[in-house]
């Protein structure tokens, strides 16, 4: 069998934290345990929040950890080119139409749907579904000057037929083994935007084939995004990863740190005299290695 690549995927619009430690660390040990690949990509899409000095101490802080990489960094903002073909094959499918609304006219239109009364729903993200003649009002050419490309989610599934994923690690209910995947609980997500000419959903399944990625390790608050990634894979006839969603690391009060969580981005632990042995101490690193041989026997089993 061919070797197993791992990847660790941090957004440079802001600093690593404690969760990112976790995660990283994780992902690099399990790579390591069987014998696998593991690449640092650069999920800089966003050109207005991404920053240079971000990329440079996210992988100053991997350094740190002890954490090595097996090849370059990819940098998705040189990677526009390849989602323009992927888009493209979605619209030859007929599977795009323009949302002419912004986000804050689609804001707007929920804050007053809601005032009065009206349930309106929401992706597990919490994003607003589109209003309904978003997707009835599409005509003509797909433009990519339109605000933002959605997937109609509805004629994407009935293309794709029924889809599933092999998890090695555990959903927020216990999900295990084979999963039935859920694209239609996100609504129609956008997969490129006038100012960002891709989206998260989009990217990472792109360039997880493009690099081989056979084992996507990440938190657990990506696991119903998991869905939408794996009708993507099936309409553009990329290859399924295994999946291993792990525990997320939390605050005081039990909230998932966020880039904002000043006091336990790595950059300020560091400043505090913090080492690279505290962090591992402070995310219960311990017990995670005593579990790793048997997430090392999931992630064979699931090959």
């Amino acid at each position: 069998m061919s070797t197993p690549v791992f990847r660790f995927a941090p957004s440079p619009n802001g600093l690593l934290h404690l969760g990112h430690a976790y995660s990283a660390l994780l992902d690099h040990a399990l790579a390591r345990a069987v014998g696998g690949r593991f690449l640092v990509r650069l999920e800089d899409i966003d050109g207005t929040r991404c920053r240079e000095d971000h990329v440079r101490a996210i992988l100053d802080d991997l350094a740190w950890l002890g954490i090595s990489w097996d090849e370059e960094p990819m940098r998705q903002s040189t990677r526009f080119a390849a989602y323009g073909r992927a888009l493209d094959r979605l619209a030859a499918l007929g599977l795009l139409y323009e949302s002419r609304a912004s986000r804050g006219e689609i804001r707007a239109r929920v804050a007053a749907a809601e005032a009065a009364g009206e349930s309106w729903r929401r992706d597990p993200d919490g994003a607003p579904f589109p209003p309904p003649e978003e997707r009835e009002e599409r005509r003509g050419a797909i433009s990519r000057e339109a605000p933002a490309l959605r997937l109609d989610t509805a004629a994407a599934v009935a293309l794709a037929g029924p889809l599933t994923w092999r998890e090695a690690g555990e959903g927020p209910a216990g999900e295990h083994g084979i999963v039935v995947a859920d694209p239609l609980a996100w609504g129609d997500p956008v997969m490129a935007r006038k100012e960002t000419p891709t989206s998260y959903h989009l990217a990472v399944v792109v360039d997880d084939a493009a690099q081989g990625v056979s084992h996507v390790v990440r938190g657990r608050d990506l696991f119903a995004a998991t869905g939408v990634h794996r009708l993507l894979q099936r309409l553009l006839d990329l290859p399924e990863p295994v999946y291993l969603h792990h525990d997320l690391v939390t605050d005081a009060g039990g909230r998932k740190l966020a880039k904002s969580s000043g006091d336990t981005a790595l950059q300020a632990l560091r400043a505090a005299g913090a080492s690279a042995d505290d962090v591992r101490r402070s995310i219960g690193w311990e017990a995670v290695e005593a579990r790793l041989p048997a997430l090392r026997r999931a992630l064979i089993a699931s090959r």
